[in-house]
């Protein structure tokens, strides 16, 4: 049984699970019936935090446009351009034991791509959910529902796996922002031309 998390709620994960490894964190949305004549693009990253809350480089800013860590620990499994149907939109699948050391904190988020052009924002955007799965048994571990609390903002940091007294537990944070992927990469240290 998932666990079914609120805003701001905190969760552990690992020390509760010892054996988990492999865990496939799945982030999902619908988009509302109304029509800005242009499909939606999500895209779906996952920023790789040192303990001063920035990436190292730019190798742990992992996204569409750079699917793999080189550790092997982080990987984005593809983008999916309209979030049409059911289920994951966008996966990423992370080892728990080949995340490297310097590495306290990977915060997952999801951007409207070309929102400007597009005139598009997460007001129009449903359903959007984190969860995340023991790859091992298939089992749904945490499912974290965003509800509809945005209007303009044009990226979201969904939720966190962070690393507390040596076991990994997950933040359900749910935070809009303006400015799309630009703003949230120079909120984690990234240079975006």
């Amino acid at each position: 049984m998932a666990i079914s998390l609120q805003k701001g709620q905190k969760v552990d994960l690992t020390k509760g699970n010892p054996g988990l490894k492999n865990i496939m964190v799945g982030l999902g949305w619908d988009v509302n019936q109304f029509d800005t004549g242009a499909d939606f693009d999500l895209d779906a990253a996952a920023f790789m935090l040192g303990s001063n809350g920035k990436c190292p480089t730019e190798q742990e800013f992992i996204f569409y446009g750079n699917l793999e860590h080189s550790s092997g620990s982080v990987k984005h499994m593809g983008d999916n351009l309209t979030g049409e149907g059911e289920g994951d939109d966008e996966q990423i699948e992370i080892d728990l034991t080949m995340i490297p050391s310097n590495i306290e904190k990977i915060a997952f988020t999801v951007t409207i791509y070309d929102h400007e052009t597009r005139r598009q924002n997460f007001g129009q955007v449903e359903n959007a959910f984190i969860r995340i799965v023991d790859e091992a048994t298939g089992q749904e571990l945490i499912r974290y529902d965003l509800g509809e609390d945005f209007s303009i903002e044009t990226a979201v940091v969904v939720g966190e796996l962070y690393k507390h007294n040596g076991y990994w537990k997950f933040n359900a944070i749910g935070s809009g922002y303006q400015g799309g992927l630009a703003a949230l990469c120079a909120s984690y240290g990234i240079q975006v031309e």
